[in-house]
């Protein structure tokens, strides 16, 4: 299963620990799929992907942006990866 599909499936904070962890390894085996490998880029696209949340949400039609949950911050975290 690829990282990105597990998302989904989180609902605890125990859940979102192993996802973050599964997030630093995938960083560790594959680099050159990160848009943002260094923490001040990730960092950056975090900030820049939540300020876009609302249009996220309308674009894809993802209703749990405007209740976070444990699987929104993994949305969060997954999207600071690869947002330009």
């Amino acid at each position: 299963m690829e990282l990105h599909e597990t998302i989904e499936k989180i609902k605890t904070k125990e859940e979102l620990a192993d996802f973050v962890e599964q997030l630093r390894m995938s960083l560790d085996v594959a680099p050159v799929d990160w848009e943002n490998p260094s923490l001040e880029r990730f960092l950056e696209a975090m900030g820049a992907w939540i300020r876009e949340m609302d249009r996220y949400t309308k674009n894809m039609g993802d209703t749990d942006i405007a209740n976070p949950s444990w699987s929104t911050f993994a949305k969060i975290l997954y999207a600071a990866k690869i947002y330009e």
